[in-house]
């Protein structure tokens, strides 16, 4: 397995297939104010790897005040029950798939997908309408409600350093009807996320996309397809 990879100043990939477990989506650790912020956590099986890879990117995993879960499906949520039970992290996610965590749904979470069972876990916070900004002393971070993979699907956005950076979890899709997709929904968001013309694209399984060409590029690609 990699090491932990910097993507920016106190930004880090800390999961992922080729970082902790093959069944996981990426997740990232965002340095911002005195807390860290998790986005995303894995599938479930890698828990333990994940908190190793914090503390290999310099980070205590106790610093863990807030874990965004871009939306319900178990490769992005499988461990947040353990991150919220050992480090007292505070889960976020869209109202629209909060209820899916809460009741622990099979299918919604697509924890059938994988074989397992996801157990019902409390959000603490819902994250309501089109556009949230979560305050971290001078430093935002930006929720946008982009659906279209699921109903409560966001994408979160940084600037720092003179860079955006857009953390667009499997903006991909796939899109189907167990997972409530809705395809004009998420091309109404795609369009959204070009007009952030973001110079850092951290995608939930096709990797890091460094330029704002190349995120345009990766973007424009799907919305081609579809």
């Amino acid at each position: 397995m990699k090491k932990p990879e910097k993507i920016t100043d106190g930004i880090y990939l800390i999961g992922g297939p080729d970082i902790s477990h093959s069944s996981d989506a990426t997740s990232f650790i965002v340095e911002i104010g005195d807390d860290l912020v998790m986005i995303d956590a894995g599938a479930g099986e890698s828990s333990r790897i994940l908190v190793d890879n914090i503390i290999k990117a310099g980070f205590d995993p106790h610093d863990i005040s807030t874990l965004i879960l871009t939306h319900c499906h178990i490769d992005h949520i499988g461990s947040a029950p353990y991150f919220k039970n050992n480090f007292k992290c505070e889960i976020v996610i869209h109202e629209l798939d909060a209820d899916a965590l809460e009741q622990g749904d099979p299918v919604l979470t697509a924890a059938n997908w994988y074989d397992t069972e996801f157990p019902p876990t409390v959000v603490d916070r819902r994250l309501k309408g089109d556009h949230e900004v979560l305050q971290y002393g001078e430093e935002e971070l930006h929720c946008l409600h982009t659906p279209g993979h699921t109903p409560g699907s966001i994408s979160v956005y940084i600037d720092r350093g003179g860079e955006r950076v857009l953390f667009g979890q499997d903006i991909h899709g796939p899109f189907l009807p167990s997972f409530r997709s809705d395809v004009k929904e998420w091309k109404r968001s795609m369009q959204r996320l070009l007009e952030l013309e973001a110079d850092i694209l951290c995608e939930g399984h096709f990797g890091i996309f460094r330029t704002k060409k190349q995120v345009s590029e990766y973007i424009n690609n799907y919305l081609r397809q579809y």
